[in-house]
């Protein structure tokens, strides 16, 4: 299966010391199979070592059962349990449920969660906010988007899986559109794709951005391109064409 084996080599790229994205188990990635079905990362696993019996199959409804009420920890360690489409010992990663929402929210393929160091170094900042204010140069508008979401400090799980999809929601009101970023303040990165080339892509670009933004802080402070100018670009035919060449459209 094609794709499998794409999603293993996204997990195995993702989990790259090199890529400094991600430290032993953390991060997850995911990819839909159908309304009601995604492969997730298993808890406790590292993505550099992924392979495909770390990839569990997991009823999304079932999952999302979890945000009509305030389940208890024990709560929702059953009912992920539950949610496996085979039997197995192992656990889904514990931010499944985050997965779920924005599959349910958003026609995306793909979902790569990373922490990467440039990244976090602003999201546990004071100047997190800096990352969504705007846009630096053309390209991060080609792959990034024109707008991204930053989602609060919420408690892992349910509540964090609450406040994204009001975030996600409030956003595609808004723009007609996915997020392709989507930024957890003091806690890491989401990326959505729809397919794990992109999902790589633009999870590279998100860091380089972040790193740009964070030199900017050191040399006077970033100097946004104007809305006019990032709507231009955003719609320019020529850009267009390029996020198509990248599989972006």
């Amino acid at each position: 299966m094609t794709q499998l084996k794409d999603l293993v080599a996204l997990c195995n790229a993702l989990g790259d010391p090199d890529r400094d994205l991600v430290l032993s188990a953390e991060g997850n990635v995911s990819m839909k199979l159908d309304d009601h079905t995604m492969l997730i990362k298993a808890s406790g696993c590292s993505l550099a070592t992924l392979d495909e019996s770390n990839l569990l199959s997991v009823d999304t409804n079932r999952i999302l059962s979890l945000l009509d009420g305030t389940p208890t920890d024990h709560e929702i360690q059953e009912t992920y349990k539950s949610a496996l489409m085979e039997p197995s010992e192992k656990m889904p990663s514990v931010e499944a449920i985050l997965h779920a929402v924005i599959y349910d929210l958003a026609p995306v393929q793909v979902i790569a969660h990373t922490h990467p160091t440039p990244v976090n170094m602003l999201t546990c900042s004071m100047n997190a906010g800096l990352l969504v204010e705007g846009a630096l140069y053309p390209d991060a508008i080609v792959m990034l988007g024109h707008r991204q979401v930053l989602v609060p400090y919420t408690d892992p799980g349910v509540p964090l899986a609450k406040a994204v999809r009001s975030s996600v929601v409030t956003f595609m009101d808004q723009e007609g559109v996915a997020p392709k970023v989507i930024y957890l303040a003091n806690h890491g990165l989401f990326v959505t794709a729809d397919s794990p080339r992109e999902a790589l892509q633009v999870t590279e670009m998100a860091v380089k951005n972040a790193r740009i933004l964070h030199g900017t802080l050191s040399a006077g402070g970033p100097n946004f391109l104007p809305t006019e100018q990032v709507e231009r670009i955003d719609k320019r035919p020529d850009e267009t064409y390029r996020r198509q060449a990248l599989g972006f459209e």
